[in-house]
């Protein structure tokens, strides 16, 4: 009869451990959200911050004030964490600022930096970056004229590397060179050539 007892307590014990395990698995799963809710925020955010450049008046609205605004809201309407809106604030920061000092330091235009055919891209994608890029330029370049005895070091290109959200245009893998394409923002994946993980968008 013990053993009898015995036996059964056993399994309902294996049973708990396993079930235990299945939903340990199972939140474990639940926690470790996809790219995909990163890349939506991005892009949610690169549109509220160009409503805000669009109903500020220009002196009052900086790429900063643009981006915490955005990065407030999206926390307030729970589409991301305050982590996640940091994180993601700091790749439309680098993203921006890159293009914006591309067209000013060079002179060239915003497609020149994008290195892509633009007939290819989605237009509402370009006019979005391209709306809230053109505004930092000026910025930039309010602040090269207000400070002009400020002495401007040579530009760092940024770098990129695998697992981060980046908008749309054309990176290079620092390894082996190989382009590595973006038509809309996405989530950044090793070199498909020879499996680095960081890139830059323009050869220095």
């Amino acid at each position: 009869m013990n053993h009898y007892w015995n036996t059964i307590l056993n399994q309902n014990t294996s049973i708990t451990t396993n079930s235990d395990a299945i939903t340990k698995d199972i939140m474990i799963q639940l926690q470790k959200k996809p790219a995909s809710h990163l890349i939506s925020a991005y892009n949610q955010m690169m549109k509220e911050m160009r409503d805000a450049f669009e109903q500020a008046d220009p002196s009052d609205m900086s790429l900063q004030k643009a981006l915490d605004k955005a990065k407030n809201q999206a926390v307030e309407l729970g589409v991301i964490t305050a982590d996640e809106a940091h994180e993601i604030s700091e790749y439309i920061k680098r993203d921006v600022n890159d293009a914006a000092e591309y067209m000013m330091d060079s002179s060239a235009e915003f497609y020149d930096w994008l290195m892509l055919d633009i007939e290819i891209i989605e237009r509402k994608v370009i006019d979005l970056f391209l709306s809230v890029a053109d505004h930092t330029r000026v910025e930039l370049e309010q602040f090269k004229q207000a400070v002009p005895e400020v002495p401007s070091d040579k530009t760092q290109i940024p770098v990129y590397k695998s697992g981060e959200i980046t908008g749309p245009g054309t990176l290079i893998c620092e390894s082996c060179g190989k382009i590595k394409p973006f038509l809309s923002s996405d989530e950044i994946t090793d070199c498909s050539q020879c499996g680095h993980n960081r890139f830059i968008r323009r050869q220095q």
